[in-house]
């Protein structure tokens, strides 16, 4: 049973312990005062992994041996040159210029077990790369970042396009799906030597009606792929909720879950692809609780019904939202926890059924995790 979070906050990462009895208190603080992105616990090695953003001083990567008492720093991904002659890329809804340079980490994943080195990052504005020595030196997957389509990525959320979710197939470590704000969602099954455009079925309903359907303009919030099944996938879209049992090829689109099919995060039971949780708000314009009550979404049938879990969790004036990286479940399917932008960790032992705040004092929470 996970026994740790890990937390990525605008003012430090924090780890909190379970003292038992899902009773959490923080354990230690790192990077006290420094915007901490995003984090990333490695089942295989122990390692951890800290990305910062610091703005005017740019992104860190900062990594901790399992067991290590100290952070590290450690390369971060590199952007190649661009190009002499080369006319700029432009965004196509805003026309800004896309510059070719690290402007934030987005998404870090583990590789498969046969690549015990293997770090999968994501970045804002678009790029992927891989490391094989855990992130030690990193390659920049240009096969990606070549494709036609994407003089079409729109981004979303930020200015520019970027990659925040990386799935990997456990059952094949070199079949990887990708999900790029306003840019769909992408496969290789060649380890990022070749790319293929999936993820038909997605709807995006802010483009005109003959638009809606198009893979490359569709704008996923977060993916998740069940480690039992890879084959299902759950998709929290800008506009609704979605689920793929052909290896995100194909999507259904479910329109009905319960307060709202609006939200960022999404998270999968790892043995039963048919459970999943979501945290809903209201709309893009509305980013808070449908009327000021924070609740989670769960469907234990595949999307066909869905419970509000709502006991523990505040029903007057709830302003929270949950970011992409901020719902987490343990390896066992039962623990969760969800951290938001107020500030507040909630976490549950029972799937949900009941909600316990585990701080009310943490700064805004931009990922949680266990480990």
């Amino acid at each position: 049973m996970s026994q740790r979070l890990l937390v990525s906050t605008r003012k430090g990462l924090f780890t909190l312990a379970d003292s038992g009895s899902d009773i959490w208190s923080i354990d230690s603080a790192s990077f006290l005062g420094d915007p901490v992105t995003l984090a990333l616990a490695d089942p295989r090695s122990g390692h951890l992994y800290a990305a910062l953003n610091h703005g005017h001083f740019g992104v860190k990567l900062h990594r901790k041996a399992a067991n290590g008492s100290d952070w590290e720093e450690i390369p971060t991904p590199a952007y190649p040159e661009f190009p002499d002659g080369r006319e700029p890329d432009r965004c196509p809804m805003r026309g800004i210029e896309i510059p070719w340079k690290l402007e934030q980490i987005w998404a870090l994943a583990p590789g498969g077990q046969d690549q015990p080195g293997r770090i999968w990052c994501g970045t804002i504005p678009g790029g992927l790369f891989k490391s094989d020595d855990h992130g030690d030196s990193w390659t920049f997957v240009r096969s990606l970042w070549d494709v036609p389509e994407r003089s079409k990525w729109m981004g979303g959320g930020y200015d520019y396009p970027g990659i925040h979710a990386i799935c990997v197939d456990p059952r094949n470590s070199s079949r990887v799906a990708v999900a790029i704000s306003c840019g769909g969602i992408w496969e290789t099954d060649n380890d990022g030597s070749t790319w293929s455009l999936i993820g038909n079925g997605l709807r995006n309903d802010y483009l005109p009606p003959d638009q809606a359907y198009d893979p490359v303009a569709q704008d996923p919030h977060f993916m998740v792929r069940c480690p039992a099944q890879p084959d299902r996938f759950w998709v929290q879209h800008h506009n609704g909720i979605f689920k793929s049992s052909d290896g995100a090829k194909t999507f259904t689109e479910i329109k009905e879950a319960g307060p709202s099919v609006f939200g960022f995060a999404v998270a999968v039971h790892p043995q039963d692809p048919d459970t999943a949780w979501f945290v809903p708000g209201i709309k893009d314009e509305q980013r808070i609780p449908v009327d000021g009550k924070l609740v989670v979404t769960r469907t234990r049938d595949g999307g066909a019904s869905f419970d509000t879990l709502a006991e523990g969790l505040p029903q007057n004036h709830a302003y929270d939202l949950v970011y992409r990286h901020a719902l987490a479940i343990d390896a066992s399917g039962q623990r969760l926890a969800f951290g938001t932008t107020t500030g507040n960790l909630w976490t549950t032992p029972n799937q949900g059924d009941s909600w316990t705040l585990a701080s009310s004092t943490l700064p805004p929470i931009a990922s949680v995790s266990y480990y």
